[in-house]
C-alpha cells in the first residue's frame, strides 16, 4: 500500500483467500483492504492516537440520508450530546481532493451540522469549521484535539 501522510501506526493485517484484510477498530472487525479503506483506517488511528478522541465517540461506513438521498460517511466524530462534532470524507491515494470535493462534503453538512470537516486522500489533509450564520467554511491548518464539552 502507498505510504500516506499520517504518522506511523501499526495495524493488524490478514490474508485470506489471496485478500488482504485490515482490522477495523471502530467496527470490530477485519475488512478487505482497498486503497481507500487504508487511508479511512489511518485517519481513523489519527484521531485516537494524535487527536485524542475516544473510541466510542468515533462511527466508520454508515449510511444517511441527506435530501432524501441515500449516502455513506467515511468516519463520523460525535459530541457527547450526539450532535456531530467532525464529518471526515476519505478518498484513494490517487483521487485528487479540491474544491468540489470540498464543497460535495460541505453541502451534505447543511443538514448534518457537524462543527468540522476533513477530506483526506492520505497524502493531502484539509479542513474546515463551519459557519452556520453565513453558510460558509473557513479553512484550518489542523482539527482541534478532543477535549471534554
Amino acid at each position: 500500500m502507498t505510504e500516506l501522510n499520517f504518522p506511523k501506526f501499526t495495524f493488524r493485517l490478514k490474508n485470506s483467500e489471496n485478500k488482504v484484510s485490515i482490522f477495523d477498530c471502530i467496527r470490530k472487525k477485519f475488512v478487505i483492504l482497498q486503497p481507500e479503506e487504508w487511508v479511512r483506517q489511518h485517519c481513523v488511528h489519527y484521531l485516537i492516537n494524535e487527536k485524542n478522541y475516544p473510541i466510542s465517540h468515533i462511527n466508520v461506513e454508515k449510511e444517511l440520508k441527506v435530501n432524501g438521498l441515500k449516502k455513506r460517511y467515511d468516519i463520523v466524530v460525535f459530541n457527547p450530546d450526539g450532535s456531530i462534532h467532525l464529518i471526515v470524507e476519505c478518498k484513494a491515494p490517487k483521487i485528487k481532493t479540491n474544491q468540489n470535493t470540498f464543497d460535495q462534503v460541505a453541502r451534505y453538512n447543511l443538514a448534518l451540522k457537524a462543527t468540522f470537516l476533513m477530506v483526506t486522500n492520505g497524502l493531502n489533509h484539509y479542513y474546515c469549521q463551519m459557519d452556520f450564520i453565513e453558510e460558509k467554511y473557513h479553512f484550518l491548518q489542523d482539527i482541534p484535539n478532543y477535549k471534554e464539552q
